[in-house]
């Protein structure tokens, strides 16, 4: 009789862990990255702080590729992500939609676009881009697309032909290699690309300032996992080895982020030249 009594323990046993977060079935989180850059690359900036995340925090997290910046968009509007790093103009519209809400941002800088042209091209002056194709990553890119085209449009009254080419290191290729006059890009997509790269390019236009990249959470995931991950995250920017990744990012100095940090963005005008895909 001991040992039929034995089965049912074994049993709640069993069950106890593939139900709590140590065990087998615990909860997933998905994580979104904006894909700047090709997706190798992201997952060698990504994954040791998501390790991190997860001996610090006890839970598990999956970085989800997206292959292009559409496709993210169309993946955070619908929902997938629990946590995501995205543009500010993609919070206000996840904010808006979905709930999102930002955790942490660099507070160290602030987001700008540059519009960069081949040293060796024949462009000396913005007004030389009129009737010339400029490449953009995406089209609601934000610093190297969407205000880009909002102030060349609205600033510079300029007629161009936008060329999209899905990443910024396609940008700035396209523009060495002459298939665009110019290309949208942001300061440090730029400063990352390789020398032979970055020293024939020519900054000719910054766009406005405004916060940088948040992380940011669902709505749906609980408030106790959330200010985890945020608390982590700032302490994380309090270690020299935790400095180091998130520079990678790059996240040049690791903060609090507020919805009404981005807010201004709405008053931009930015609809106009925002792009439907789906």
């Amino acid at each position: 009789m001991k040992a039929f009594a034995i089965i049912p323990i074994l049993s709640l046993v069993f069950s106890f862990l593939i139900w709590t977060p140590q065990g087998f079935a615990g909860k997933v989180y998905t994580v979104g990255v904006v894909p700047q850059y090709e997706a190798r690359r992201l997952r060698q900036i990504w994954q040791p702080i998501l390790n991190h995340l997860e001996t610090a925090t006890k839970e598990k997290f999956e970085l989800i590729g997206s292959p292009t910046i559409p496709t993210f968009e169309a993946e955070f509007l619908d929902g997938q992500f629990d946590f995501a790093y995205m543009n500010p103009y993609h919070l206000v519209i996840a904010y808006r939609k979905i709930g999102y809400q930002p955790l942490v941002r660099d507070v160290g800088r602030k987001l700008f676009g540059v519009l960069v042209v081949s040293k060796s091209g024949g462009i000396k002056k913005i007004e030389d881009l009129n009737k010339k194709i400029i490449a953009f990553p995406a089209p609601n890119a934000l610093g190297a697309s969407l205000q880009m085209r909002q102030e060349l449009t609205d600033i510079f009254k300029l007629d161009f032909s936008s060329r999209y080419v899905k990443t910024h290191d396609s940008v700035y290729l396209n523009v060495l290699l002459g298939e665009a006059a110019a290309g949208g890009g942001v300061q440090k997509t730029l400063d990352q690309q390789k020398d032979e790269i970055k020293n024939n390019l020519r900054i000719i236009h910054t766009t406005t300032p405004v916060p940088p990249h948040p992380f940011v959470a669902h709505p749906q995931v609980s408030r106790t996992v959330a200010q985890n991950v945020k608390n982590t995250l700032l302490a994380l920017g309090t270690t020299e080895a935790g400095r180091n990744m998130l520079f990678q990012i790059p996240i040049k100095k690791i903060g609090d982020a507020d919805i009404k940090d981005y807010l201004i963005l709405e008053k931009m005008g930015l609809e106009r030249f925002y792009v439907n895909q789906y």
